[in-house]
């Protein structure tokens, strides 16, 4: 018998990756209680239970673990997304992306800790060239991710003369700038919610 063909990239070894798995968790409860800023490596450690030695070995600093849980975060979303366009593949285009749009915009209660955690890390960067850079690679990586989105299930929402990616990137840039708006709720919230997905989606293919 054959031996089974090699992976093109090693899978890493289950207790590391159950490593990781549980610093992430501790950085989630930590980041989302007191903040990036008031959370250091030492609390991360001592919550997961591991050494300086075990983060290292998975991240390279308090920041590049905060871009991993902002990743899975994204691409949580995402997923959501593509499984509503599918679900809403019966709808009139400009319905189908007012919907959609609406949902990619809405804030539920489970993300508000999130979305303070994200505009918190974000005022941090601006102040760091170096961590700017891993930002705007980070946005840059969910916006090609949502790109991909847009080309396979919501063609509508990427207005003629313009790419899926020019799209993404507005969508993402409105979004972030009313989740910053609304995290607080209220009447007010609602609307420049539905005022966002009016126009956003009013912007979408006939």
């Amino acid at each position: 018998m054959n031996p089974p063909p090699a992976e093109a990239t090693p899978r890493p070894p289950r207790r590391r990756v159950h490593t990781r798995a549980r610093l992430l968790a501790a950085a989630s409860e930590l980041f989302l209680s007191v903040g990036f800023a008031r959370t250091s490596i030492e609390d991360v450690c001592a919550a997961a239970g591991y050494t300086r030695g075990a983060f290292y070995s998975n991240f390279g600093s308090k920041e590049d673990l905060l871009l991993a849980l902002f990743d899975d975060q994204a691409g949580q979303r995402l997923a959501e997304l593509a499984e509503l366009a599918a679900a809403c593949e019966s709808l009139a285009p400009r319905e189908r992306a007012r919907r959609l749009v609406e949902a990619l915009l809405r804030v539920e209660p489970a993300e508000t800790g999130w979305i303070l955690l994200f505009l918190e890390f974000r005022l941090v960067a601006a102040r760091s060239p170096a961590l700017a850079e891993q930002v705007a690679a980070h946005d840059r990586a969910v916006a090609a991710a949502l790109a991909g989105v847009l080309e396979r299930n919501l063609p509508e929402l990427v207005p003629p003369g313009a790419s899926a990616g020019q799209a993404a990137a507005v969508v993402l840039a409105a979004r972030e700038g009313v989740l910053a708006r609304t995290a607080a709720g209220g009447a007010a919230a609602e609307e420049l919610l539905a005022a966002t997905a009016a126009v956003l989606s009013g912007l979408s293919r006939r």
